[in-house]
């Protein structure tokens, strides 16, 4: 039986695409290991010797403050034998990074700097066998990272995800992310394919079934058109809602240079391919997605404050409550689809209705990437 088409349904994705471990693979060589890809809070790396492991596609990598104080990335691989540096997500070195295999040593700008009878190997270079450099950008108080070669412009395709969405930088700089304190950070493992998220992220036409705590604080969403759908506009908090709280209660002091338009308003960015940036007048909210395996996925959620409000011990637990309740129930509905993208049912795909045709721009964006063009 063949449904016929209508004109308010485009077709999504077919289900193998968040399924095949192929095209998972592909997915990691030409859009997480092609792409910035932002990896971890600058604020985490606050000292010199101190580090974090991330997964960037099929690599780990090394982040970590050197000696001057200048964030570094490299591959998490000796060039002596190929052992992983660091076994360890976190961590703090005195002055330098030694592998644990045969004793090569490098300072914290992954220069090799000892090993075991290195005196007696004049013709080796130092420089040329130390740590494989990876680039790196702060932007918003985050490292982002790129391992392609000749990576894209990161005004582009980065800061350009913003002014896409908002209309000009000057919106989302207003907020000073990169000045804000650290309240909360829960990090959710996640059963399923990294674009069901992604896709989930971009629309609202399930926040009046699944989100009744965000549609009491942003009405307009449970009639299901997302604050992404339109450039530069926000959702408008409802008239009784004194915060961007779990029950609507007075939330903290307007950061200080948000406009008066931006005030009592939530905006929604979404940064391709794994960062989700929410804007509210009182604090910031920063995703960043691990992509595992093809149904696995690793969410890193921070909730960031004025640091007079951090460092008061103010209990922020009101507006953490109220986006942690989200993303549960977001994550809980893509793990509900997850095992359907394998179903004879889903061989085809799904569809999507009017307020998510946006997202069939996603999808061609990931099978542009995944033909190389």
């Amino acid at each position: 039986m063949t449904t016929r088409p209508s004109p308010s349904l485009i077709p999504t994705l077919p289900g193998h695409y968040y399924t095949d471990p192929e095209i998972f693979r592909q997915e990691q060589e030409k859009i997480f290991e092609s792409l910035w890809f932002c990896a971890v809070r600058s604020a985490d790396l606050a000292t010199p010797g101190a580090f974090r492991t991330v997964r960037v596609g099929r690599e780990s990598v090394l982040v970590t403050r050197s000696r001057t104080g200048e964030l570094r990335a490299f591959l998490n691989v000796c060039r002596h034998r190929g052992a992983r540096l660091c076994t360890e997500e976190s961590g703090q070195v005195r002055r330098n990074l030694q592998c644990p295999y045969h004793a090569w040593t490098y300072d914290l700008d992954g220069k090799l700097i000892a090993a075991p009878n290195l005196v007696k190997m004049p013709d080796v270079d130092r420089v040329a066998y130390g740590l494989i450099p990876v680039r790196l950008r702060e932007w918003l108080g985050y490292a982002w990272l790129c391992l392609a070669e000749d990576p894209p412009s990161f005004e582009d395709h980065v800061i350009g995800a913003a002014v896409e969405r908002l209309g000009d930088t000057a919106s989302i700089e207003r907020y000073r992310t990169e000045g804000l304190a650290l309240g909360r950070r829960i990090t959710y493992d996640v059963r399923a394919n990294w674009k069901l998220i992604v896709e989930n992220f971009m629309e609202c036409y399930h926040c009046a079934t699944i989100h009744p705590e965000l549609t009491d604080v942003l009405p307009e969403f449970a009639e299901g058109f997302a604050a992404q759908y339109y450039v530069g506009h926000g959702a408008e908090f409802a008239e009784e809602a004194l915060g961007f709280t779990v029950d609507g209660s007075e939330g903290f002091g307007r950061l200080p240079e948000v406009s008066d338009d931006q005030d009592r308003r939530y905006y929604a960015i979404t940064v391709k391919p794994q960062v989700f940036i929410n804007l509210v007048p009182d604090h910031v909210i920063v995703h960043r997605m691990f992509p595992l395996a093809a149904d696995h996925t690793v969410v890193e959620c921070d909730w960031l404050y004025a640091p007079e409000v951090v460092a008061s011990g103010a209990d922020v637990s009101k507006s953490v409550e109220l986006f942690h309740r989200v993303n549960a129930q977001d994550f809980e509905a893509c793990e509900r689809t997850q095992p359907a993208m394998d179903s004879r049912a889903y061989r085809a795909g799904g569809v999507l209705v009017p307020s998510e045709h946006h997202i069939g721009g996603f999808h061609r964006w990931v099978t542009d990437r995944l033909a190389g063009s």
